[in-house]
């Protein structure tokens, strides 16, 4: 599946992001089904695990602490800190004290006693960065994690955590129709020697031309709050759908493993992190490593789907509070 590097470690270029499993979109599958995924994932050549202490109320670390423990040495782990579920409410805390308690819980969760990669999920803004890193960087003498990574943030604070403790990865969403990370964030990634992790690549599974009618999604779908899933965008957002998926024959790949190879194409220092509950769209997207697309088909990949093009920002006003992103500066989209 080819090979990305964050940190010493070699991670592979596809991952799989496991909140699918637990959290966020409606009713998690059964126990049997997440279990059977993410074994036939590390039987497949995925090396890449992620779970937060927040997906499932921490459900999801419990599970892939049970399902895969056994094999800890196979893979490598990713877990997140800083953003937590108290009394059902989502909170953001990037206390010293706090993110410590929280990386002793999830190491007896994840049934070891080291985590390869541990993010700041959110930077609590009430916290200096610096102040919120320098716990993790205790954490990395202590041998409880690896790296360092930070989720969402800007170029900024990437610099300013940078000066910290070397950050291995900064995560934030990636696809054709999230272009925000070219804003800047990128590019500081590759001035740090930083890893970048690029999550809902799939566009939240608009990209894989599977979801057309917004009324499908379960109750409890996030989805049904972002606004380019709203009844105002989202019929706007399907016009672009019947020429990306003629872009994916003509590629001779699936319009998810057009979308995954086209993340990857950006560049060879990101990673892909679908995530999935389904074995067979696992398998899909991991085939998608394979994918070669030529410049021409870049461009027009490009042009068909970016920041002018897409209707609606990706968050909501509040869940956008929360992230410290750039955004582009004109309207996320054109008629």
């Amino acid at each position: 599946m080819g090979t990305r590097r964050i940190g010493a470690r070699d991670a592979g270029s596809i991952g799989l992001g496991c909140m699918n499993l637990s959290h966020a979109y409606g009713t998690p599958p059964p126990r049997e089904q997440a279990e059977a995924l993410l074994l036939h994932a590390l039987d497949s050549g995925v090396r890449h695990f992620d779970t937060a202490a927040l997906y499932g109320a921490t459900a999801n670390e419990t599970l892939v602490g049970e399902v895969l423990g056994a094999r800890r040495d196979e893979y490598f782990l990713a877990s997140k800190c800083g953003m937590t579920s108290v009394d059902g409410k989502r909170v953001i805390d990037g206390r010293p004290h706090t993110l410590k308690a929280t990386c002793e819980e999830a190491l007896r969760r994840l049934r070891t006693d080291h985590i390869d990669l541990y993010y700041l999920h959110r930077w609590d803004k009430t916290i200096p960065v610096e102040e919120s890193v320098g716990a993790l960087a205790e954490l990395v003498a202590e041998g409880k994690i690896g790296g360092i990574g930070l989720s969402e943030v800007s170029a900024d604070t990437l610099r300013r955590a940078h000066t910290v403790h070397p950050m291995a990865a900064l995560q934030t969403e990636y696809s054709l129709w999230t272009r925000n990370p070219e804003l800047g964030t990128l590019d500081a990634c590759r001035e740090l020697g930083t890893a970048f992790v690029a999550f809902s690549p799939l566009g939240r599974g608009f990209l894989t031309g599977t979801v057309r009618d917004v009324a499908s999604l379960p109750d409890g779908d996030i989805r049904r709050g972002m606004p380019r899933f709203s009844a105002q965008n989202y019929p706007l957002n399907l016009r672009l759908l019947d020429e990306f998926i003629r872009l994916a024959a003509e590629a001779g790949c699936t319009p998810a493993q057009l979308a995954l190879a086209w993340v990857l194409h950006r560049g060879e220092d990101i990673v892909a992190l679908p995530g999935t509950t389904s074995i067979a769209h696992l398998d899909e997207d991991l085939a998608a490593a394979a994918v070669v697309l030529d410049a021409a088909l870049m461009t027009r990949l490009d042009e068909l789907i970016n920041e002018k093009t897409v209707h609606g920002p990706r968050y909501s006003a509040a869940l956008q509070g929360d992230v410290d992103t750039e955004t582009f500066s004109e309207p996320e989209r054109s008629e």
